[in-house]
């Protein structure tokens, strides 16, 4: 079969107002609403448009999921000039062909859905554009548009936010849509954006409802902002037919908007972020689609922006067609934990003592689950506004409550106390508590403190500030209600020093003060005697003896009814790592499975709840590389598990092809680069 390769240079567009067409659109109306996969098909990213992850299959199950085998393996390294090893991509599958980006560059593949065969690939080499894009790597995936009849498209944002428009079958550019089948998204956009710099991206895929695509706003991921003033991430819809814009939401409301009220002293003039850097859900019957935001610039210290802040870490549902407010909640009022909502949420329609409610339900980093009636917003059980605890950093805005969720329970620890210690041994509880007594600790909400020698260094958080959960969100049982979540355990310092303004504008940046006697870290640069903290990633330091010091699990896979608001049950997910059960301090202590921590998306299938693990270990089969693991939905106990040659970095999928059951899942790791692993079971 001849394989179709095309690349394309993209330069900065001067204009596009003049060069889109309006278009007719298409008469294909308002899709119904439906739960899980159809046809053994995964049409979008969420496996429908409700992000359930579910699929009806059930030829592979409890009983045989073991004897899976490898049907087919795509090393990405052949869609770009240089191999990734963080491939994130969850493929979709349309009329037995696979989609999915890969590569350094952000290619997008056509693959055949039995045998794995590139059918056609096609890659835009965006040059300085894409070299300095802030959301590198290929994404994590594509979306699908179909009027019905002969035209289907698959739409993707390359690295330089440029939305793209290729013909399924072909992998050309679609010539009517944008300019030349693309469509640049750094204009349009209501502020001056630099095309080829600027701190401005994409990394989720496209999400397409009632022949509109909503595109939503990535900016760079950690670290300590260059300054206050940042570009804004405003989420906007385009006609799927011809790319013209059609509206645009302003996440930082201007003037006259609602809002606008909540950031005092002008700052909604000035601060950027508050981008919606995750998948998006919608719902095609109440034409709404839900956007989950993240917080403003500054995700540790907000004194620049004084005020609750809207719509920040607020989820959003707007008019599909006019992209008007329908309603919101603020889920953090003025953040300072970097408490982006992180993932698509998810709806269900589900019944609260004998009460239907059409649902969903947003799982976030600190370990809660938030659900409303998807309609208008309100609460399904109370969500209490409490008071919480005042910081003294100077010159920041304290909100004096948080919300509260009462139901379901939290499925990660929340917040640090000493009873939350590593205690494997005596010992190591000793180390641990004096470890801990450097640092403040306390409830969720506590804030982030201005670090000092000898102490505290900074406020103990857990879950950390990338979750909890994070980008891969969970999975909804649509026949029980039952929602399937992964998270990681962990905690991590919050400690702020003040800035010399050498590597930002801001008044306090992230940092951890360090003993003024002793010699200054190589390299090192912070203000009043501190080093500059890490990345957003770390604590720095928060072991014992080379353990965690919290106790485990470090990973687990929990399972909520939504219908009862209650926990169901909980696992530990994921064989505990070789570092951990060579420890020394640990000879001849029994420990029980710990959990591997990573970005861990969750499969559910008629039977099972399925993941692949974060880390590698050695495997039962003495190979380094971690397991594909099956539970029992309704129990979590564990059924099955096969090898993979490297942890999962991609959520998985299912389809059925040529009577077979197939499950994908995106493999990758320090050492080995991205592949996409297709399996079933053997003739």
């Amino acid at each position: 079969m001849m394989i179709r390769r095309t690349w394309r240079w993209a330069a900065p567009l001067a204009s596009l107002g003049a060069l889109l067409l309006w278009g007719t659109m298409p008469a294909t109306g308002q899709a119904p609403v439906v739960y899980g996969t159809q046809n053994g098909e995964w049409q979008t990213y969420g496996g429908d448009l409700k992000s359930t992850r579910y699929s009806p299959l059930d030829q592979v199950n409890a009983g045989n999921f073991n004897k899976l085998e490898v049907a087919w393996r795509f090393k990405t390294d052949k869609l770009g000039p240089r191999p990734e090893f963080n491939l994130q991509t969850t493929p979709l599958m349309v009329k037995n062909v696979l989609y999915f980006t890969g590569g350094t560059r952000r290619a997008v593949a056509a693959v055949d859905a039995v045998t794995g065969e590139m059918l056609w690939m096609h890659s835009e080499n965006e040059g300085k554009r894409g070299e300095a894009a802030p959301r590198q790597l290929s994404g994590r995936g594509v979306a699908y548009w179909t009027d019905g009849r002969n035209d289907s498209r698959i739409i993707y944002v390359t690295p330089g936010y440029q939305m793209v428009a290729l013909d399924a079958k072909t992998g050309e550019t679609v010539k009517g849509f944008g300019r030349n089948g693309l469509v640049d998204l750094k204009l349009e956009d209501d502020q001056q954006m630099d095309l080829i710099s600027g701190e401005i991206g994409l990394h989720s895929a496209p999400i397409i409802v009632n022949d509109v695509i909503i595109i939503g706003a990535a900016h760079l991921a950690g670290g300590i902002p260059k300054s206050k003033t940042n570009q804004k991430g405003y989420v906007r819809g385009y006609d799927a037919k011809t790319g013209k814009r059609l509206w645009i939401f302003h996440t930082i409301p201007l003037p006259g908007e609602f809002g606008n009220d909540t950031w005092e002293k002008d700052s909604w003039s000035y601060t950027g972020n508050t981008g919606s850097w995750a998948q998006m859900t919608a719902d095609p019957e109440l034409g709404l689609i839900y956007v989950p935001v993240e917080l403003p610039t500054g995700d540790y210290y907000g004194g620049h922006r004084p005020g609750n802040g809207l719509f920040g870490e607020s989820l959003v549902a707007l008019d599909v067609k006019t992209g008007k407010r329908k309603w919101h909640y603020q889920l953090v009022h003025h953040g300072m934990w970097d408490n982006d909502i992180p993932c698509a949420p998810i709806l269900a329609d589900i019944n609260v003592n004998g009460r239907a409610v059409k649902a969903i339900a947003q799982a976030t980093k600190q370990g809660w689950v938030y659900v409303f009636d998807r309609t208008n917003g309100q609460p399904v059980w109370p969500i209490e506004e409490r008071p919480v605890p005042k910081g003294d950093v100077p010159g920041e805005w304290y909100s004096p409550t948080q919300p509260y969720v009462t139901k379901p329970p939290p499925f990660e620890r929340m917040g640090v106390t000493e009873d939350d210690l590593i205690d494997f041994t005596p010992a190591l509880r000793e180390e641990a508590k004096r470890i801990a007594s450097n640092y403040k600790m306390g409830p969720y909400f506590t804030p982030p403190v201005v670090s000092t020698w000898p102490g505290p260094l900074g406020t103990l958080v857990s879950p950390v500030v990338t979750g909890g959960a994070n980008w891969q969100g969970g999975s909804l049982d649509p026949e029980t209600n039952f929602f399937y979540i992964f998270s990681n355990s962990g905690v991590q310092s919050l400690g702020l020093v003040k800035s010399d303004g050498s590597r930002s504008d801001m008044d306090y940046i992230q940092g951890t003060a360090r003993n003024p006697n002793a010699a200054p870290p190589s390299g090192g640069r912070g203000g009043g005697g501190a080093a500059a903290g890490g990345d957003g990633e770390g604590g720095g330091g928060l072991t014992v003896q080379g353990l965690p010091l919290l106790k485990p699990p470090y990973a687990r896979i929990t399972a909520l009814d939504l219908n009862k608001g209650e926990l169901v049950w909980q696992i530990a997910h994921g064989e505990t790592a070789d570092n951990i059960k060579n420890n020394p301090a640990l000879k001849g202590v029994e420990i029980p499975r710990t959990g591997r921590q990573g970005r861990i998306g969750v499969l559910t299938t008629k039977t099972l709840v399925i993941a692949g693990e974060g880390g590698f270990f050695t495997a039962p089969n003495g190979q380094r590389g971690a397991m594909l693991r099956a539970y029992d939905k309704a129990t979590g106990k564990e059924v099955g598990a096969v090898y993979m040659a490297a942890p999962q970095t991609g959520s998985p999928m299912t389809y059925m092809a040529g009577g077979k059951q197939y499950i994908t899942v995106s493999i990758s790791g320090p050492g080995y680069s991205g592949e996409v692993v297709a399996y079933r079971l053997g003739n």
